[in-house]
């Protein structure tokens, strides 16, 4: 192979390659994909939709977000921010002393996976999250774990692509 033949094949090659780069870079340090396993998140969210995950971001009150528990990645919905108190009584959540309303959860009456009525107040540290799903039924969250670092966040979702006649934005 001549050089002449040779530069224009990587000239050929360069856009491919930028496209390549800019693909690995966005899913690296901005956007992936991610698929909800399980039912703790319903009705907001069902087993095998497919989400955008939103790598980099604040974290606010009622965000959804993917976490890592080291063990495997789950989906929950932040109820407190780090250096807020929270405590429960009667299936009721109290976020600093007061109430949060929860319209998008379904409704139980107790606090915890094993059926108490009442937490005690929780003071989360400088670096910590309060995170439940919206199924407390069947949910995994801090009730079990406790509270999540932020490092264990890896960021928010609120962008279904999949089931198609779901697709769009969910709260």
């Amino acid at each position: 192979m001549n050089k002449e033949k040779i530069i224009k094949i990587i000239k050929e090659l360069i856009p491919y390659l930028i496209i390549l780069i800019v693909v690995v870079t966005i899913r690296t340090f901005f956007y992936t994909l991610v698929l909800v396993s399980g039912d703790s998140m319903v009705p907001t969210l069902e087993n095998n939709n497919l989400m955008v995950l939103k790598k980099r971001t604040n974290i606010e009150r009622f965000d959804i977000v993917v976490i890592d528990t080291g063990e495997d990645e789950i989906i929950k919905r932040v109820i407190a921010l780090p250096g807020e108190t929270i405590s429960c009584e009667n299936g009721v959540y109290y976020v600093n002393g007061k109430k949060q309303e929860e319209d998008y959860s379904k409704e139980t009456n107790y606090c915890t996976p094993d059926h108490k009525t009442t937490i005690e107040k929780i003071e989360l540290a400088d670096d910590e999250y309060f995170c439940l799903g919206d199924n407390r039924d069947v949910s995994k969250d801090s009730r079990s774990y406790g509270p999540f670092k932020k490092k264990q966040i890896k960021g928010t979702t609120s962008l279904r692509l999949f089931p198609f006649k779901k697709i769009g934005r969910v709260e």
